[in-house]
């Protein structure tokens, strides 16, 4: 997997958590906020979120930890974007495959 790739499996977790929501449409990209007033998702649909992204990267072969005290240090800066989920889930990946 590439960083390319880790940002097209978020953009379609949150495209799949907004169709279930009924916020079909949403213009999601790269740049979206996930968290502040410009959020494109609620907190509990933020939660839904990194629930998927667990189940894809349990598919991929790793771990996602988006609870330990590590991803929680980093929340703001790792919620600030989709992009910066994606590095996030990028970087998991990486450092369980190297």
């Amino acid at each position: 997997m590439d960083k390319g790739k880790a940002l097209s499996i978020v953009l379609e977790a949150i495209k799949e958590i907004n169709s279930e929501d009924g916020a079909v449409g949403a213009n999601v990209e790269a740049e979206t906020a996930l968290v502040g007033t410009d959020a494109v998702l609620d907190s509990m649909a933020l939660v839904q979120l990194c629930l998927v992204l667990e189940d894809r990267a349990s598919d991929i072969g790793f771990d996602f930890d988006w609870t330990s005290d590590a991803a929680m240090s980093k929340s703001k800066g790792m919620y600030g974007s989709v992009e910066a989920l994606a590095d996030e889930f990028y970087s998991q990946y990486s450092d369980g495959n190297s």
